[in-house]
């Protein structure tokens, strides 16, 4: 057996030994720390966006340049609810031993805030490209973005899962003990 496979049989046991209740605490702290990343980088996108309407160069933008900034200024809202509402969930619920489904829906608001955060940095760049390249080369550029948070946000991590489980599949299980 090689080394990897060892650890993950280790990992595998030592996930069948946690208790239930261990497992969600360890599952929501998790979801609290991804919330506290997720939520700095789109705050701060979030006040780069507000702020570009009271710039001097804002009364210049064309209608399409102006259509752009409102749907990612509602888009990086949107994403800012979602990513903090993981927040207002616990704050609200501590104490109602709900801790399952928090986790489960926290984790659902970080995708849907993940999907809106792609959206609005796709948003931003396109708005910013397309004042400083050609139309088609700033639409390019914005597209390949969207692209590449699909591939490393959600490709990639389906791809791993997928890979997981063919090993999982042809690996037999050891017994336990074992």
């Amino acid at each position: 057996m090689s080394a990897d496979e060892s650890a993950r049989r280790g990992t595998a046991r030592e996930d069948t030994r946690e208790e239930a209740h261990e497992r969600v605490n360890r599952r929501w702290a998790e979801v609290l720390q991804e919330t506290r990343v997720a939520q700095t980088g789109v705050q701060i996108l979030f006040g780069f966006l507000l702020s570009v309407a009271f710039t001097s160069r804002f009364d210049r933008l064309g209608t399409f340049d102006t259509n752009v900034y409102v749907a990612t200024v509602l888009l990086g809202a949107a994403a800012t609810g979602a990513l903090i509402a993981p927040v207002a969930l616990h704050r609200l619920l501590t104490g109602e031993r709900m801790k399952d489904d928090l986790v489960t829906v926290a984790g659902r608001l970080m995708v849907t805030g993940l999907v809106l955060l792609s959206l609005t940095i796709s948003g931003t760049v396109l708005l910013i490209l397309h004042v400083v390249l050609p139309d088609l080369l700033a639409e390019v550029f914005a597209g390949a973005i969207l692209v590449w948070f699909a591939l490393c946000w959600y490709g990639l991590p389906l791809y791993l899962k997928k890979r997981s489980a063919r090993r999982a599949r042809r690996t037999p299980e050891e017994p336990p003990g074992g």
